[in-house]
């Protein structure tokens, strides 16, 4: 039976890239099929990453069946995953996220979850030596999915040991990192394809905050002002997004890769007490700007209080 690998739901750079390369060192190294497949529709960065090192996109799965092999990356959150995935046959998880609980596995597995800016860093150490074999496209997609998830560096999850891995990885493939980070980055800002409700769930998790749920959306760019200009177009469709998809509040966190801050939008009083008691910022007006604020899983989930 083959092994369907994938990450979250809302796939960014890692979610996509990450199934590829575990794909490949299942089928290259252990021996096993496997297939990377995803949850969703990729982000404009992640389509410009596999059209780069010239791969194909990876099926998009709605599901899994009972007793499906599956391999679970970027990710241990059963909300962030097929709505029956404790009927599959979980046999592995790769992740750098917290514990998030409720997966049910038919036996013991494999779980690797280490505090490393990307699943991509991870991987690399559990290959060991291996990890010498991958051809320059699953080189070039693991490199990406760093790059990625630490912002070129900028970001606070970034450790030594994920910015050591990235230069070995650009050095094997003669790349200048802040050449191309820079292009990676420019696909990622260029969100005009999409619609505002589009934009709301493109990079998004769900969390529970004070017994209410949010759906808390990033938007990475260098261009923040191109996001802002769809201010008030954002805001107008956070209330259907929200009763679509069954919480209680869209929070959007708009960062500014270059500079270093998320502009939070505010559009009622419920995100204005979330922005005063989770950031202890006064709101004066629609918006309001977090400096140093890039990172949701180590700055933003973990402040959030109602």
């Amino acid at each position: 039976m083959t092994i369907k690998i994938f990450g979250h739901k809302s796939p960014d750079t890692d979610a996509t890239g990450s199934p590829i390369v575990w794909a490949w060192y299942v089928n290259e190294i252990r021996g096993e099929k496997a297939e990377a497949k995803l949850l969703g529709e990729p982000n404009t960065e992640a389509k410009f990453v596999l059209s780069r090192w010239g791969l194909e996109q990876p099926e998009i799965i709605e599901d899994v069946a009972q007793g499906e092999r599956c391999i679970v990356v970027d990710t241990n959150n059963p909300a962030e995953l097929p709505a029956s995935i404790n009927e599959a046959d979980v046999t592995e998880i790769i992740d750098h996220h917290l514990l998030a609980g409720g997966l049910r596995t038919r036996g013991p597995i494999n779980v690797t979850i280490r505090p490393l800016a990307c699943t991509a860093t991870v991987m690399h150490d559990l290959m060991g030596e291996d990890a010498g074999r991958m051809p320059e496209a699953i080189k070039g997609v693991m490199l990406s999915c760093i790059l990625s998830d630490t912002l070129e560096f900028r970001s606070p999850t970034t450790t030594d040991h994920d910015r050591e891995v990235a230069e070995k990885l650009a050095a094997d493939l003669r790349l200048s990192i802040p050449e191309y980070a820079a292009e990676m980055f420019a696909a990622k800002s260029d969100v005009s394809a999409f619609s505002e409700a589009e934009l709301l769930r493109m990079d998004s998790k769900e969390y529970e905050v004070g017994g209410r749920k949010f759906r808390v959306s990033v938007l990475e760019t260098t261009a923040p002002d191109v996001v802002l200009a769809r201010k008030a177009a954002l805001m107008a469709a956070m209330e259907p997004v929200a009763a679509e998809d069954g919480v209680d509040q869209v929070l959007l966190f708009i960062v500014d890769i270059l500079n270093g801050q998320s502009t939070l939008l505010v559009p009622n009083d419920l995100v204005r007490e979330i922005a005063k008691k989770s950031f202890g910022v006064k709101v004066q007006g629609d918006t309001v700007v977090l400096p140093g604020i890039v990172s949701r899983k180590k700055q933003i989930i973990p402040a959030l209080k109602l």
